[in-house]
């Protein structure tokens, strides 16, 4: 396994459509394990293919073992190759997001609250993922990679990390909780 660079919104790759995985072999294991390793390093809960120069639709996705914050997803482990979205909620709801790719950057983002995932693990066996609240915000915005859309293309709002908008500002001091900006952005 190998920590791979993440690129950044300079590079290309991120804006292209990535290519369908049509073979399961030793060589998509090594990026699917080498994806786990950068996401590790960088401490992130998502990773495209395209975040390391690589163009093709393979995402892994690592929620926090924390169950107070994420339920009964806490430690979620997922590797998915070729994703598709094939059920979407129609019920919106309001986030913060950031990106890897975007360093010090964050965005409020409207994604469904529930998605319905489909696609194959490293061995080609069909997998379907049903998420829902967090897990389901962070497989949206890792497939949105693989169609080289970034979360800053869907975002109401962007700002650089320390300078917030006052509303979330306010919002968090009411409610007594750390700003989420500051060490963990999302995805």
């Amino acid at each position: 396994m190998a920590v791979r660079p993440v690129i950044q919104l300079d590079n290309p790759v991120l804006r292209q459509k990535a290519k369908r995985v049509r073979a399961f072999d030793a060589k998509l294991h090594q990026l699917l394990d080498d994806m786990l390793e950068t996401l590790e390093h960088e401490q992130g809960v998502g990773l495209a293919a395209p975040q390391i120069a690589v163009s093709q639709r393979v995402i892994i996705v690592v929620l926090p073992d924390d169950k107070e914050e994420y339920g009964d997803q806490a430690g979620a482990f997922y590797e998915v190759v070729n994703p598709e979205i094939v059920k979407i909620s129609r019920d919106m709801v309001e986030g913060i997001e950031g990106c890897l790719s975007i360093p010090g950057y964050f965005g409020l983002v409207d994604r469904a609250d529930s998605v319905v995932v489909q696609g194959f693990n490293r061995k080609g066996k069909e997998i379907r993922i049903k998420a829902y609240d967090w897990l389901a915000r962070v497989f949206q915005h890792e497939i949105d990679h693989l169609d080289g859309v970034l979360y800053t293309d869907k975002a109401k709002e962007v700002w650089k990390a320390g300078e917030e908008p006052e509303w979330l500002r306010e919002q968090y001091k009411t409610s007594n909780d750390d700003l989420p900006l500051a060490e963990d952005p999302p995805a």
